[in-house]
């Protein structure tokens, strides 16, 4: 199991240093309190010095993910085995006989959490039977109260391994979800830009040459065909994620410093057949989300003209913490279900060129239609 360089598994490192530190305070207490028991007392203070310093580097070494590899973790595994196998001439055969504890103690289950975190419940079980195996040499007793130590850090290198596994596994999972997330975002982006230009014309050659003779009428019905086969490939699933690392640029990233003036925007829109309403005095929005809501009312007065009748009334209102614009038309109403139908075609002028624009904004796009009196479309766009 490979561990990656952060992410889930970083907390579990880092309690290995917590446990070590703590570990190494409860050696020190025991060998204060048991020294004069040792066969060799004076010897007990530079091996305790080797735990300190073992102790301090392995705190530094493990929290650099290039370092957790098999020359670590052996050396790891060495040290603290050859100071578990210095206990016999430190301590003395007799005083472990008359229980006396060991050198390491606790501090033997540092290793068994690090091959655990790094490699899973196997890795875990094998530092744990090593250890356990030279525990049991040192003390040389097989009774049920000797095999404890051995069988609690095997206990600890199984559950904690089988904890690293499930963290490293939800890490993994949690990245293809950001990327499925992102590649979706940007498929949706797309989709939307593609109804506002390519879709738009197609659809006008279509319904401008359907009824002609010739050249004219063939050259339409390609248009149609193609309009619905773009229809059909933006309306399908989320495309495949992007391979981890892959860089992705933001949309519309390196043209939207700065902030827009609204109105100016949307002046552009106004005619004849759509009477605009906006504040004597600027509206401003950061650019890009200016541009996408301006994208927004665009799609709207579109389907105003395309099936509103064409007649639209447009109002902006600037409310402070929010800007509101309001699209308004005197058309047939939309019947009930017409939207989830139309996106169901992959005609996704509302669902994308509208609500995916405000949804991506943080903003929401209301729509009040009863059939026979007008459709009613509500902008609202924090300016957050």
């Amino acid at each position: 199991m490979s561990t990656p360089s952060g992410g889930l598994t970083v907390p579990l490192w880092r309690a290995i240093v917590v446990y070590r530190v703590a570990a190494l305070a409860y050696v020190c207490v025991l060998v204060v309190r048991d020294a004069h028991r040792y066969a060799h007392p004076l010897a007990a203070w530079p091996v305790l010095a080797v735990m300190a310093g073992w102790t301090a580097y392995t705190a530094y070494a493990y929290a650099r993910p290039a370092r957790r590899d098999w020359p670590l973790l052996l050396a790891d595994l060495g040290v603290v085995l050859g100071i578990l196998l210095l206990s016999p001439w430190v301590v003395g055969r007799a005083a472990l006989a008359a229980g006396v504890p060991a050198l390491a103690v606790t501090w033997l289950g540092g290793p068994v959490l690090a091959w655990a975190v790094s490699g899973g419940r196997r890795r875990g079980t094998v530092a744990a039977l090593v250890l356990g195996a030279g525990d049991l040499a040192v003390r040389g007793l097989t009774t049920p109260s000797a095999l404890n130590g051995t069988v609690l850090m095997l206990l600890a290198g199984v559950v904690v391994g089988h904890v690293a596994r499930l963290a490293v596994t939800a890490e993994e999972r949690l990245q293809r979800a950001v990327e499925l997330e992102a590649a979706t975002r940007e498929r949706e982006r797309l989709a939307r830009d593609i109804h506002d230009s390519v879709l738009q014309v197609l659809a006008l050659v279509q319904r401008r040459g359907a009824h002609l003779d010739g050249e004219a009428g063939e050259l339409a019905r390609l248009a149609g065909e193609q309009e619905a086969a773009l229809r059909a490939l933006i309306a399908t699933g989320p495309a495949p994620a992007r391979r981890a690392g892959a860089a992705t640029a933001a949309p519309g990233a390196g043209d939207d410093a700065g902030t827009l003036d609204l109105r100016a925007l949307l002046h552009r829109y106004a005619s004849p057949a759509v009477s605009l309403a906006a504040p004597a005095t600027p509206v401003p929005l950061a650019a890009h989300p200016a541009r996408e809501l301006a994208a927004a009312v665009a799609a709207a007065l579109d389907n105003v003209a395309r099936h509103g009748g064409g007649r639209a009334w447009v109002l902006v209102e600037d409310e402070g913490p929010l800007v509101r614009v309001s699209v308004r038309d005197a058309g047939p109403g939309i019947a009930p279900g017409r939207l989830s139908e139309a996106a169901a075609q992959g005609r996704l002028g509302v669902a994308q060129s509208i609500h995916g624009r405000l949804a991506d904004l943080g903003g929401t796009a209301t729509i009040t239609s009863t059939p026979g009196e007008g459709t009613e479309l509500e902008l609202v766009l924090p300016r957050h």
